[in-house]
């Protein structure tokens, strides 16, 4: 397609939040260019494309995905009538603006005619009446992160996604009196479009042979580096995603990605299960199972840890050998301070294995 039929991008990471509001509203509205996160290839876009997000790129290579100032406004509008956010309500901003949860914030604040309160580097946190966070730091305000604690408390609703929100933090965050809501998407749906499992006004979900499919109006427009691709996984009108999972009396229950099990001695591994099982048995601490190459094995499960260690690797083991059998043993651990990450809520999983070989070379 000609550059003239096109839009050009602007790149306004850097920018102070009021400036970034002004281009992103002029983008929805198709009165300036489409504005571009992230690390992005592309030059021009279709006229259609408000937002190009680069995704980590966790399976296959990364991706640019295209998003419509229609799928925004969508998605902005369906998540304020869930919460029951009322014009002239206030949104804070703890999410990076490279990732849709981020950019999501600035656009439900726009439907609400404010601007948000970024809390990206302060250590003020001013009163919200609603946020979006990960896991992540979910964990670290119910484990010494006072400010963001209080902070979180004092918001009407607190959106938690970009990875499975273990159910021993959700029980931490609601005896605290944080009103979490879980949310289920990705780049592709223009971020969170299942809320508490229930999808948001316009989206469909259904289940193919426990592969979640979605369909609705806040889906992105194509991978704009790799239409093939997205072709391969938009069909009819649904968007297949990596995901497992079951819709049970009208409520999305996801099981986690459909490429997280490992084959370890001839034993399949679910690294989702053994994450969620330690999660909720060891809430003072953060998990992540992952697979290291091995010649006896094959893949061999090892287990990073980062938090307070009040337990030792043998509590974890005998742990993990009563409630998932003896294929769950691990057989080796990693003790970090935290757990790298590659995206918002998303552990990188290769940078671990990386690790464990590098020690062993030494």
């Amino acid at each position: 397609m000609e550059n003239s039929s096109q839009r050009g991008l602007l790149y306004p990471a850097e920018s102070p939040i009021p400036q970034v509001m002004v281009d992103l509203a002029a983008a929805l509205v198709g009165a300036g260019p489409a504005l571009a996160f992230g690390s992005v290839s592309v030059t021009h876009v279709p006229e259609q494309v408000a937002l190009v997000i680069a995704t980590s790129g966790s399976t296959g290579g990364p991706k640019e995905v295209g998003i419509t100032a229609k799928a925004l406004l969508a998605s902005a509008k369906a998540s304020n009538k869930f919460l029951n956010a009322k014009f002239g309500q206030v949104w804070s901003l703890l999410l990076p603006l490279n990732h849709v949860a981020g950019v999501n914030v600035l656009v439900r604040s726009l439907e609400l005619g404010t601007t948000p309160i970024d809390l990206r580097e302060t250590n003020e946190f001013l009163k919200a009446d609603f946020t979006a966070i990960v896991p992540t730091q979910l964990f670290r305000a119910l484990n010494g992160d006072d400010r963001l604690l209080e902070h979180l408390k004092n918001c009407q609703a607190v959106l938690v996604g970009g990875s499975a929100l273990p159910s021993g933090l959700a029980d931490q965050a609601k005896s605290q009196g944080i009103n979490i809501v879980t949310t289920y998407g990705m780049t592709e749906t223009c971020g969170g479009c299942v809320y508490d499992g229930v999808p948001l006004d316009g989206v469909e979900v259904e289940t193919d042979n426990e592969i979640i499919k979605i369909k609705g109006p806040t889906l992105a427009y194509s991978y704009l580096n790799d239409e093939e691709a997205w072709k391969a996984c938009f069909v009819d009108g649904w968007f297949e995603t990596s995901d497992c999972g079951e819709v049970v009396n009208g409520k999305l229950k996801v099981y986690g990605r459909a490429d997280d099990v490992i084959i370890s001695g001839g034993e399949k591994i679910s690294l989702s299960a053994v994450e969620a099982a330690l999660q909720s048995e060891f809430p003072a601490n953060s998990f992540a199972a992952f697979a290291v190459p091995d010649v006896e094995w094959g893949n061999a499960l090892h287990i990073a840890i980062a938090g307070n260690h009040a337990e030792s690797t043998e509590e974890i083991t005998s742990f993990l050998e009563r409630s998932l059998g003896v294929v769950a043993k691990p057989k080796g651990f990693l003790i970090l301070s935290e757990l790298p990450m590659m995206g918002i809520g998303k552990v990188d999983q290769k940078a671990l294995a990386q690790e464990v070989m590098k020690r062993k070379a030494l």
